[in-house]
């Protein structure tokens, strides 16, 4: 698929939204749009997959099959393929069809009909091994809600439209190679996060901001066995890190919000990751992480913002092993350090880790001032501080930054300092600002050749990082500061001496006018 097609078939998506903007609020129609788009998803690969097993039959179009043996063996091969069965009457077309039926002779009421089969594609599933990845998928597709519509009319017309929208685009499933629908898929995610205020945070990383952390957690790679999200989202990092080299095992992520641990397994099925392939869980990370005995190579993050959790009102946290040799806990206001520790934890010895967080990390003092200390000091696992542009996530506006830890680093006597907030390294896109590709290259290529570039990055010795108290705020050691042009003074001299010769003829000339007019001011 071209780029122009791909274009468009954004657009037609995203064209969806309009049947609900203004209906309803943003956050809820992302959830409509989405799910039904991962419904046709289903429906279509059900379809072509049942067709793979029919070639050779009597019957070779699946929509056709009614014997019951057929379905079966159907059923069998899909669950162990697919992860989840759909019988002919429940795909995606026919219930377009029948909601696009002529009202005067035959019914077009499809709301009951669709609840079924979203209850059947996950009770397909029960029972076998993609049975938690199928879980609740489409409870946040409430077909009964009056937000959609006042009465059972008013929401079956709205949902009729929607799925008659989608039946008219082709998601060019055929093409083997086509990624095509799982990154239009992602670009309605971006879309909806524009717009979700300070929700986006929970369930979108910029796409540039992702780059980097891929680029970052991959350099010198060219497959991973696994990587894993702690805070996952809609899980477009763990997606982001596969398109720069083969995760050749499992990804593996945990998400709080239940809405958002929904859209993760969606993008994961959309983007034609094996159930046995992926283990996205739902809990909090903190206090009840799920992945506690695996290590990984990468380890890549976007965590809440100077969240609140439990520390020391927990008394295990004092005894967890991810947070008890530091000496201190995160403060409660403030759990960016816990997860940078949880990380730590979970990051295997020849593994790299990644993580956005606010530039606060950097300087505050008292208990992160200690554990910045010992992860320095004691652990030497710091690799680099990459400081971004204000503005570049949706939600806040505050400057935030990238810390990149190994356990076994290469340059074990430095660390990397780079300022890429300067005007020269972005755009203004909208209310945003925006990294451009070369603004990502050029981070990641002064990451990985450790270059110091003036006004823009430096490569500090830990004894220099220790001379500044284990302070990383980045001027300290990234010098942006342009010197001004020297005045010359005779020049500037002169310049008020002609000016105010100016001003004397301007006074003499305005004082004749007003003897002119009889006027006099003393």
């Amino acid at each position: 698929m071209s780029e122009d097609q791909k274009k468009q078939l954004e657009a037609q998506l995203w064209g969806i939204a309009n049947l609900l903007r203004g209906k309803i609020s943003a956050d809820d129609y992302r959830d409509y749009i989405l799910g039904f788009i991962f419904y046709k998803y289903l429906s279509e690969k059900q379809y072509l997959y049942a067709n793979e097993l029919l070639v050779g039959e009597k019957i070779t179009d699946y929509t056709e099959v009614t014997d019951p043996e057929t379905l079966e063996a159907i059923k069998e091969e899909s669950l162990l393929k697919l992860g989840y069965f759909l019988l002919p009457k429940e795909l995606f077309s026919e219930l377009a069809k029948k909601g696009n039926a002529d009202t005067e002779s035959e019914s077009n009421y499809i709301i009951e009909d669709l609840q079924a089969v979203m209850n059947h594609i996950e009770q397909s599933t029960m029972g076998t091994e993609s049975e938690d990845d199928f879980t609740a998928l489409f409870e946040d597709l409430d077909l009964t809600s009056t937000k959609i519509g006042r009465t059972v009319g008013a929401r079956n017309g709205i949902i009729v439209k929607i799925l008659n929208h989608l039946d008219s685009i082709d998601f060019k499933l055929r093409d083997v190679d086509s990624d095509v629908l799982g990154d239009a898929y992602e670009y309605l995610i971006a879309k909806f996060a524009a717009g979700a205020g300070k929700s986006a945070g929970e369930f979108y990383t910029p796409q540039q901001v992702s780059k980097i952390l891929a680029k970052v957690v991959t350099t010198d790679k060219t497959k991973l066995k696994s990587v894993y999200d702690p805070t996952c989202g809609s899980g477009s990092l763990l997606l982001r890190v596969a398109k720069e080299v083969d995760v050749v095992d499992e990804y593996y992520g945990q998400e709080l919000n239940r809405t958002t641990y929904n859209l993760a397994r969606m993008n994961m099925i959309l983007h034609d990751v094996h159930y046995r392939n992926f283990d996205i869980r739902q809990e909090d990370t903190l206090e009840n992480p799920q992945h506690l005995e695996i290590r990984f190579e990468a380890v890549v993050a976007n965590p809440p913002f100077s969240a609140h959790w439990k520390s020391d009102t927990n008394p295990l946290n004092s005894t967890d092993e991810r947070f008890s040799q530091y000496g201190k806990l995160a403060p409660k206001t403030k759990a960016d350090y816990a997860f940078v520790l949880h990380m730590i934890h979970q990051l295997a010895e020849n593994g790299t880790m990644a993580t956005v967080l606010p530039h606060g990390v950097l300087f505050r003092g008292a208990a992160e001032g200690v554990i910045r200390k010992y992860l320095i000091e004691e652990l030497n696992y710091l690799d680099a501080v990459i400081g971004l542009p204000s503005n570049i996530f949706y939600g806040t506006s505050i400057p935030t930054c990238i810390l990149v830890f190994k356990k076994c680093r290469e340059a074990d006597d430095n660390v990397v300092f780079i300022d890429a907030s300067g005007v020269d390294n972005f755009i203004k896109v909208g209310n945003q600002n925006e990294l451009r590709d070369i603004d990502v290259d050029k981070i990641v290529r002064t990451y990985r050749n450790r270059e110091t570039i003036d006004k823009y990055s430096y490569v500090a010795t830990l004894k220099e990082i220790a001379e500044n108290d284990y302070n990383l705020n980045i001027p300290r050691y990234v010098d942006t500061f342009e010197e001004e042009e020297p005045v010359d003074i005779n020049a500037v001299m002169q310049e008020i001496k002609t000016l105010e010769a100016k001003r004397a003829e301007l006074d003499t000339e305005i004082n004749g006018y007003f003897q002119e007019l009889g006027l006099s001011f003393a």
